[in-house]
């Protein structure tokens, strides 16, 4: 009854939308998750609890599978602490995720979703590796932030006309940190099929979160809205415009949004913000996304946030 009820309040067209995407969706029984990081780890262990199917996470570092997965125990603790979940289900959430440094290891997913460093050198490699890996009607998801979905999805073929595989691959970019955060961003690439978008939209459902729809264009919507109002505060923070706990406060307590853009992009990484506001500077050639010099210097000063320990704030 509630969920026809909440079908029922929803406007026609966006009705239409849903039953037409779980209409071409398909099943995902098992998901591969390549990259144990922070994100990575993030997506598996949502996978395992909310979709409660088999996650197969690969990293080429053993060192890092074990870092994950200890964190993962650490959340499923806090969970159980907090009566979120029951030991039992946090149980069967843990038995689901089967770590590995094999790719190969990927061989029987439905789904698989690349969480590696946004190094477009590293993510065209691994994408042509798991057009020849997984079967042939796995789709192929990144979570990239800013690399072109159409780039990444033309390194799986070797003939451009042939979009058997690079009609498999769509984005999925969850925002940080992925247990906590709703949102998730799915974009298609140029080959992407409609088949490829609908079973992204559906198995994100699936995860509790509330999927939004963006083209492939530089930065997408998330970042293409979050980086320069990150870059703008930093700006006004080195020509003086205002303070760091100024810049911070007027944003917390004026548009009531949970931390200002300064300790925010302590918690992304100023490495990945600059990264990102690059990626637009030089893709549209438009002044507005210029990276500011004193987001650049810090990046080269090696203070990359509360990763690093020494950011816009201490963390020591």
């Amino acid at each position: 009854m509630l969920a026809r009820t909440l079908v029922q309040k929803l406007p026609v067209g966006a009705r239409a939308f849903s039953s037409t995407c779980a209409r071409n969706a398909a099943e995902v029984k098992r998901l591969g998750v390549v990259g144990a990081g922070q994100m990575g780890l993030g997506i598996a262990l949502v996978a395992a609890t909310k979709a409660r199917v088999p996650v197969t996470l690969v990293d080429a570092s053993e060192t890092s599978l074990d870092k994950g997965l200890a964190f993962a125990d650490k959340l499923l603790s806090k969970d159980v602490a907090k009566q979120r979940i029951t030991q039992d289900e946090a149980d069967a959430a843990r038995a689901l995720l089967q770590p590995t440094t094999i790719l190969e290891d990927l061989d029987s997913v439905d789904f698989v979703i690349e969480a590696v460093p946004e190094i477009p050198s590293l993510k065209f490699d691994i994408f042509s590796k798991l057009a020849e890996i997984c079967p042939k009607h796995a789709i192929l998801a990144t979570n990239t932030s800013s690399i072109s979905i159409t780039r990444i999805a033309a390194s799986t073929t070797k003939d451009p006309n042939d979009t058997s595989n690079s009609s498999r691959v769509v984005s999925t970019h969850f925002m940080n940190p992925v247990p906590v955060q709703k949102g998730v961003e799915i974009i298609s690439g140029l080959q992407t099929s409609q088949e490829t978008l609908d079973t992204a939209v559906e198995f994100c459902k699936k995860l509790g979160k509330i999927p939004s729809i963006s083209k492939d264009s530089p930065g997408f919507l998330a970042n293409r809205i979050l980086m320069p109002y990150i870059n703008e505060a930093i700006i006004c923070l080195e020509t003086g415009v205002g303070d760091r706990d100024s810049i911070d406060a007027i944003m917390k307590n004026g548009t009531n949004v949970p931390m200002g853009p300064l300790q925010l992009a302590d918690f992304i990484g100023l490495d990945t913000c600059l990264a990102i506001m690059k990626v637009l500077y030089e893709e549209t050639s438009d002044s507005k996304y210029r990276p500011s010099v004193h987001l650049r210097n810090m990046v080269d000063a090696g203070w990359l946030g509360k990763k690093s320990g020494k950011g816009f704030y201490d963390y020591q």
